[in-house]
Protein backbone atom coordinates (compact mmCIF):
# COMPACT_ATOMS: atom_id res chain seq x y z
CA UNK A 1 0.00 0.00 0.00
CA UNK A 2 2.81 2.22 0.80
CA UNK A 3 4.26 1.69 -3.04
CA UNK A 4 0.63 2.71 -4.11
CA UNK A 5 0.63 5.50 -2.12
CA UNK A 6 3.74 6.94 -3.66
CA UNK A 7 2.59 6.09 -6.87
CA UNK A 8 -0.47 8.31 -6.52
CA UNK A 9 1.60 11.38 -4.89
CA UNK A 10 4.17 11.11 -8.30
CA UNK A 11 1.75 10.37 -10.54
CA UNK A 12 -1.60 12.48 -10.40
CA UNK A 13 -4.51 12.68 -12.34
CA UNK A 14 -3.67 15.57 -14.13
CA UNK A 15 0.09 13.94 -15.09
CA UNK A 16 -1.54 10.91 -16.18
CA UNK A 17 -3.96 12.31 -18.20
CA UNK A 18 -0.89 14.30 -19.92
CA UNK A 19 0.87 11.01 -20.48
CA UNK A 20 -1.83 9.79 -21.99
CA UNK A 21 -1.90 13.09 -24.53
CA UNK A 22 1.80 12.37 -25.00
CA UNK A 23 1.30 8.82 -26.03
CA UNK A 24 -1.84 9.56 -28.70
CA UNK A 25 0.63 12.60 -29.80
CA UNK A 26 3.24 10.02 -30.52
CA UNK A 27 0.68 7.64 -32.33
CA UNK A 28 -0.71 10.08 -34.15
CA UNK A 29 2.88 11.26 -35.28
CA UNK A 30 3.65 7.92 -36.77
CA UNK A 31 0.77 7.83 -37.99
CA UNK A 32 0.32 11.06 -40.16
CA UNK A 33 4.00 10.72 -41.13
CA UNK A 34 4.07 6.85 -42.46
CA UNK A 35 0.54 7.90 -43.61
CA UNK A 36 1.50 10.50 -45.87
CA UNK A 37 4.72 9.87 -46.88
CA UNK A 38 5.55 5.57 -47.05
CA UNK A 39 3.93 5.50 -50.59
CA UNK A 40 3.71 8.66 -52.93
CA UNK A 41 2.53 8.30 -55.93
CA UNK A 42 1.13 11.10 -58.39
CA UNK A 43 -2.64 12.01 -58.49
CA UNK A 44 -4.62 13.96 -60.81
CA UNK A 45 -1.31 16.11 -61.37
CA UNK A 46 -2.38 19.26 -63.48
CA UNK A 47 -0.67 18.90 -66.88
CA UNK A 48 -0.55 20.68 -69.98
CA UNK A 49 -0.51 19.15 -73.56
CA UNK A 50 0.48 20.99 -77.06
CA UNK A 51 0.16 19.16 -80.26
CA UNK A 52 -1.71 19.93 -83.30
CA UNK A 53 -5.06 19.67 -84.73
CA UNK A 54 -7.36 17.40 -83.13
CA UNK A 55 -3.99 15.07 -82.01
CA UNK A 56 -3.98 17.27 -79.17
CA UNK A 57 -7.23 15.85 -77.49
CA UNK A 58 -5.91 12.71 -78.68
CA UNK A 59 -2.71 12.55 -76.25
CA UNK A 60 -4.96 14.47 -73.57
CA UNK A 61 -7.27 11.37 -73.61
CA UNK A 62 -4.65 9.08 -73.77
CA UNK A 63 -2.47 10.55 -70.81
CA UNK A 64 -6.45 10.92 -68.77
CA UNK A 65 -7.01 7.10 -68.89
CA UNK A 66 -3.72 5.76 -67.34
CA UNK A 67 -4.40 4.01 -64.51
CA UNK A 68 -5.03 5.61 -61.12
CA UNK A 69 -5.39 8.84 -63.33
CA UNK A 70 -1.77 10.11 -62.45
CA UNK A 71 -2.35 13.08 -64.64
CA UNK A 72 -5.23 15.71 -65.19
CA UNK A 73 -4.25 16.50 -68.52
CA UNK A 74 -5.88 19.92 -70.17
CA UNK A 75 -5.18 21.37 -73.93
CA UNK A 76 -2.81 24.18 -74.43
CA UNK A 77 -2.70 26.46 -77.34
CA UNK A 78 1.08 26.20 -77.76
CA UNK A 79 4.52 25.94 -75.96
CA UNK A 80 4.56 29.65 -74.70
CA UNK A 81 1.19 28.91 -72.99
CA UNK A 82 2.37 25.83 -71.14
CA UNK A 83 5.77 27.27 -69.66
CA UNK A 84 4.18 30.76 -68.75
CA UNK A 85 1.47 28.34 -66.70
CA UNK A 86 4.19 26.24 -65.13
CA UNK A 87 5.85 29.97 -63.90
CA UNK A 88 2.56 31.00 -62.73
CA UNK A 89 2.25 27.40 -60.84
CA UNK A 90 -1.29 26.31 -62.05
CA UNK A 91 0.40 23.12 -63.89
CA UNK A 92 2.98 21.06 -62.96
CA UNK A 93 4.07 19.63 -66.37
CA UNK A 94 3.50 19.90 -70.34
CA UNK A 95 3.60 17.59 -72.77
CA UNK A 96 4.78 19.27 -76.28
CA UNK A 97 4.52 17.06 -79.48
CA UNK A 98 6.40 17.64 -82.19
CA UNK A 99 3.99 16.08 -85.02
CA UNK A 100 7.32 16.53 -87.61
CA UNK A 101 9.58 14.00 -85.90
CA UNK A 102 9.82 11.49 -82.79
CA UNK A 103 10.51 13.68 -79.90
CA UNK A 104 9.07 15.26 -77.84
CA UNK A 105 9.73 17.61 -75.14
CA UNK A 106 8.41 17.17 -71.24
CA UNK A 107 8.57 20.35 -69.36
CA UNK A 108 9.07 20.19 -65.71
CA UNK A 109 9.83 22.40 -62.77
CA UNK A 110 12.23 20.93 -60.37
CA UNK A 111 11.36 24.46 -57.91
CA UNK A 112 8.54 22.72 -57.17
CA UNK A 113 9.89 19.91 -56.10
CA UNK A 114 12.28 17.75 -57.52
CA UNK A 115 10.70 14.77 -56.94
CA UNK A 116 7.73 15.09 -58.84
CA UNK A 117 9.80 16.83 -61.53
CA UNK A 118 11.59 13.10 -62.16
CA UNK A 119 8.35 11.06 -61.75
CA UNK A 120 6.39 13.15 -64.49
CA UNK A 121 9.75 12.44 -66.83
CA UNK A 122 9.86 8.56 -65.82
CA UNK A 123 5.90 8.91 -66.38
CA UNK A 124 5.63 10.17 -69.68
CA UNK A 125 9.28 8.18 -70.81
CA UNK A 126 7.36 4.95 -70.37
CA UNK A 127 4.00 6.72 -72.15
CA UNK A 128 6.00 7.36 -75.05
CA UNK A 129 8.04 3.83 -75.54
CA UNK A 130 5.69 2.07 -76.98
CA UNK A 131 4.40 4.35 -79.70
CA UNK A 132 8.34 4.94 -80.93
CA UNK A 133 8.50 8.33 -78.98
CA UNK A 134 11.69 9.77 -77.37
CA UNK A 135 11.46 12.93 -74.51
CA UNK A 136 13.34 15.72 -73.99
CA UNK A 137 13.17 17.34 -70.33
CA UNK A 138 13.41 20.65 -70.34
CA UNK A 139 13.86 22.45 -66.83
CA UNK A 140 12.00 26.04 -67.07
CA UNK A 141 12.21 26.68 -63.01
CA UNK A 142 14.81 24.22 -61.83
CA UNK A 143 16.02 23.99 -58.67
CA UNK A 144 19.24 25.32 -57.13
CA UNK A 145 22.22 23.07 -57.47
CA UNK A 146 22.69 23.82 -53.34
CA UNK A 147 18.98 22.71 -52.52
CA UNK A 148 18.81 19.43 -52.87
CA UNK A 149 15.78 17.71 -53.80
CA UNK A 150 14.38 21.07 -53.49
CA UNK A 151 13.66 20.51 -50.20
CA UNK A 152 15.66 23.92 -48.49
CA UNK A 153 11.84 25.58 -48.64
CA UNK A 154 10.53 23.04 -46.80
CA UNK A 155 13.32 22.73 -43.62
CA UNK A 156 13.17 26.90 -43.98
CA UNK A 157 9.67 27.33 -43.20
CA UNK A 158 9.70 24.07 -40.63
CA UNK A 159 12.48 26.11 -38.18
CA UNK A 160 9.86 29.38 -38.50
CA UNK A 161 7.47 27.13 -37.14
CA UNK A 162 9.60 25.23 -34.67
CA UNK A 163 10.68 29.45 -33.36
CA UNK A 164 6.93 30.70 -33.75
CA UNK A 165 5.68 27.83 -31.18
CA UNK A 166 8.39 27.59 -28.99
CA UNK A 167 8.41 31.19 -28.49
CA UNK A 168 4.94 31.34 -27.31
CA UNK A 169 5.86 28.11 -25.20
CA UNK A 170 8.55 29.88 -23.38
CA UNK A 171 6.31 32.80 -22.90
CA UNK A 172 3.35 30.28 -21.46
CA UNK A 173 6.19 28.34 -19.45
CA UNK A 174 7.98 31.67 -17.49
CA UNK A 175 4.67 33.74 -17.27
CA UNK A 176 1.91 31.39 -16.93
CA UNK A 177 0.09 29.80 -19.88
CA UNK A 178 -3.12 32.38 -20.09
CA UNK A 179 -2.52 36.12 -19.66
CA UNK A 180 -3.76 37.63 -16.68
CA UNK A 181 -5.03 40.53 -18.77
CA UNK A 182 -5.20 41.65 -22.11
CA UNK A 183 -2.36 44.04 -21.74
CA UNK A 184 -0.23 40.70 -20.80
CA UNK A 185 -1.78 39.28 -23.56
CA UNK A 186 -0.45 42.47 -25.54
CA UNK A 187 3.38 42.32 -24.60
CA UNK A 188 3.08 38.52 -25.41
CA UNK A 189 2.05 39.49 -28.86
CA UNK A 190 4.51 42.58 -29.31
CA UNK A 191 7.34 40.04 -28.40
CA UNK A 192 6.28 37.48 -30.86
CA UNK A 193 6.45 39.83 -33.34
CA UNK A 194 9.78 41.36 -32.88
CA UNK A 195 10.73 37.75 -32.27
CA UNK A 196 9.30 37.05 -35.69
CA UNK A 197 11.05 39.81 -37.66
CA UNK A 198 14.34 38.61 -35.72
CA UNK A 199 13.73 34.64 -36.75
CA UNK A 200 12.52 36.20 -40.46
CA UNK A 201 15.84 37.73 -41.23
CA UNK A 202 17.81 35.31 -39.72
CA UNK A 203 16.49 32.19 -41.99
CA UNK A 204 16.45 34.41 -44.72
CA UNK A 205 19.97 35.70 -44.75
CA UNK A 206 21.09 32.18 -43.85
CA UNK A 207 19.85 30.01 -46.56
CA UNK A 208 20.39 32.99 -48.70
CA UNK A 209 23.52 34.85 -48.59
CA UNK A 210 25.36 32.49 -46.37
CA UNK A 211 24.41 28.76 -47.63
CA UNK A 212 23.59 30.03 -51.02
CA UNK A 213 20.53 27.18 -50.76
CA UNK A 214 17.82 29.12 -51.97
CA UNK A 215 17.61 32.25 -54.95
CA UNK A 216 15.17 34.91 -54.95
CA UNK A 217 14.57 37.95 -52.51
CA UNK A 218 16.09 38.14 -48.85
CA UNK A 219 13.51 40.70 -48.06
CA UNK A 220 10.42 38.76 -49.58
CA UNK A 221 11.52 35.82 -47.85
CA UNK A 222 12.18 37.95 -44.60
CA UNK A 223 8.72 39.24 -45.01
CA UNK A 224 7.64 35.36 -45.44
CA UNK A 225 9.23 34.11 -42.35
CA UNK A 226 8.08 37.03 -40.13
CA UNK A 227 4.57 36.07 -41.09
CA UNK A 228 4.92 32.24 -40.56
CA UNK A 229 7.05 32.81 -36.58
CA UNK A 230 3.69 35.05 -35.71
CA UNK A 231 1.30 32.89 -37.44
CA UNK A 232 2.29 29.95 -35.78
CA UNK A 233 3.46 31.63 -32.62
CA UNK A 234 -0.26 33.29 -32.27
CA UNK A 235 -1.96 30.59 -32.87
CA UNK A 236 -0.19 28.67 -30.17
CA UNK A 237 -0.85 31.41 -27.61
CA UNK A 238 -4.16 31.40 -28.41
CA UNK A 239 -4.33 27.28 -27.86
CA UNK A 240 -3.05 28.19 -24.52
CA UNK A 241 -5.36 30.78 -23.42
CA UNK A 242 -8.14 28.47 -24.33
CA UNK A 243 -6.80 25.15 -23.16
CA UNK A 244 -3.66 26.23 -20.76
CA UNK A 245 -0.78 24.03 -21.14
CA UNK A 246 -2.61 21.40 -23.41
CA UNK A 247 -2.17 24.22 -25.73
CA UNK A 248 1.03 23.30 -26.39
CA UNK A 249 0.27 20.13 -27.59
CA UNK A 250 -2.57 20.82 -29.83
CA UNK A 251 -0.10 23.39 -32.05
CA UNK A 252 2.47 20.54 -31.78
CA UNK A 253 -0.65 18.40 -33.39
CA UNK A 254 -1.84 20.90 -35.48
CA UNK A 255 1.67 22.31 -36.88
CA UNK A 256 4.35 19.08 -36.71
CA UNK A 257 2.04 16.43 -36.66
CA UNK A 258 -0.60 17.46 -39.20
CA UNK A 259 1.00 20.41 -41.28
CA UNK A 260 4.63 19.55 -41.77
CA UNK A 261 4.12 15.75 -43.57
CA UNK A 262 1.06 17.62 -45.55
CA UNK A 263 3.37 20.83 -46.63
CA UNK A 264 4.83 19.40 -49.91
CA UNK A 265 8.05 19.03 -48.95
CA UNK A 266 9.55 15.85 -49.13
CA UNK A 267 7.00 15.27 -52.15
CA UNK A 268 4.81 18.02 -53.63
CA UNK A 269 1.27 18.26 -53.05
CA UNK A 270 -0.06 15.57 -56.16
CA UNK A 271 1.75 13.10 -54.71
CA UNK A 272 0.63 12.60 -51.99
CA UNK A 273 -2.93 10.77 -50.57
CA UNK A 274 -5.87 13.07 -50.70
CA UNK A 275 -6.68 13.85 -46.47
CA UNK A 276 -2.90 14.86 -46.48
CA UNK A 277 -3.09 17.01 -50.36
CA UNK A 278 -6.42 18.74 -49.10
CA UNK A 279 -5.27 20.16 -45.50
CA UNK A 280 -1.88 21.13 -46.45
CA UNK A 281 -2.46 24.05 -47.55
CA UNK A 282 -4.83 25.44 -45.15
CA UNK A 283 -2.01 25.28 -42.66
CA UNK A 284 0.77 27.30 -42.04
CA UNK A 285 3.94 24.72 -42.96
CA UNK A 286 2.21 23.99 -46.62
CA UNK A 287 1.42 27.56 -47.14
CA UNK A 288 4.79 28.79 -46.23
CA UNK A 289 6.68 26.17 -48.14
CA UNK A 290 4.49 27.01 -51.34
CA UNK A 291 5.37 30.59 -51.07
CA UNK A 292 8.97 30.24 -50.28
CA UNK A 293 9.29 28.05 -53.27
CA UNK A 294 7.16 31.03 -55.36
CA UNK A 295 9.27 33.43 -54.19
CA UNK A 296 12.81 31.54 -54.37
CA UNK A 297 11.88 29.83 -57.96
CA UNK A 298 8.82 31.72 -59.57
CA UNK A 299 9.38 35.32 -59.54
CA UNK A 300 6.74 35.61 -56.90
CA UNK A 301 3.84 33.89 -59.13
CA UNK A 302 0.82 32.25 -56.61
CA UNK A 303 1.59 34.06 -53.25
CA UNK A 304 -1.37 35.38 -52.41
CA UNK A 305 -3.32 32.37 -51.66
CA UNK A 306 -0.57 31.35 -49.38
CA UNK A 307 -0.38 34.33 -47.64
CA UNK A 308 -3.63 35.06 -46.85
CA UNK A 309 -3.51 31.36 -44.90
CA UNK A 310 -0.66 32.90 -42.78
CA UNK A 311 -2.52 35.93 -42.54
CA UNK A 312 -5.77 34.47 -41.71
CA UNK A 313 -3.95 31.98 -38.61
CA UNK A 314 -2.25 35.40 -37.59
CA UNK A 315 -5.43 37.16 -37.41
CA UNK A 316 -7.19 34.43 -35.70
CA UNK A 317 -4.62 33.52 -32.95
CA UNK A 318 -4.58 37.55 -32.43
CA UNK A 319 -7.72 37.61 -31.39
CA UNK A 320 -8.39 34.44 -29.79
CA UNK A 321 -5.70 35.52 -27.10
CA UNK A 322 -6.87 38.67 -26.71
CA UNK A 323 -10.66 38.02 -26.19
CA UNK A 324 -9.67 35.61 -24.56
CA UNK A 325 -7.08 37.22 -22.09
CA UNK A 326 -9.68 39.67 -21.57
CA UNK A 327 -12.69 37.37 -21.06
CA UNK A 328 -10.58 35.62 -18.33
CA UNK A 329 -9.21 38.60 -16.66
CA UNK A 330 -11.99 38.68 -13.83
CA UNK A 331 -11.77 35.38 -12.64
CA UNK A 332 -8.04 35.70 -11.32
CA UNK A 333 -6.28 37.61 -8.99
CA UNK A 334 -5.14 41.26 -10.72
CA UNK A 335 -1.62 41.30 -12.13
CA UNK A 336 -1.12 37.84 -11.77
CA UNK A 337 -1.02 35.31 -14.98
CA UNK A 338 -2.54 31.72 -14.59
CA UNK A 339 0.11 28.98 -14.36
CA UNK A 340 1.08 26.54 -16.32
CA UNK A 341 -2.22 23.96 -15.73
CA UNK A 342 -5.68 24.11 -17.17
CA UNK A 343 -8.41 25.47 -15.53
Amino acid sequence: MKFVDEVKNAVTPRAALLVVGVLALQLLFITSYVGALHDPRPKDVPFGVVAPGQSAAQVSGRLARLPGSPLAPRVLAGRAEARARILDRRIDGALIVDPGGTTDTLLVASGSGTVLAHTLEALITAVEEPRSRSVRTVDVAPASPQDFDGLSAFYLVVGWCVGGYLLASILAISAGSRPANPQRAIIRLAVLALSALVGGLGGAIIVGPVLGALPGSVPALWGLGALVVFAVGAVTLALQVLTGVVGIGLAVLLIVIAGNPSAGGAFPGPMLPDFWRTIGPALPPGAGTWAARSIAYFRGNALSGSMQVLAVWAIIGTVVTLVGSSVRRHDRPAGKDVGPGPG
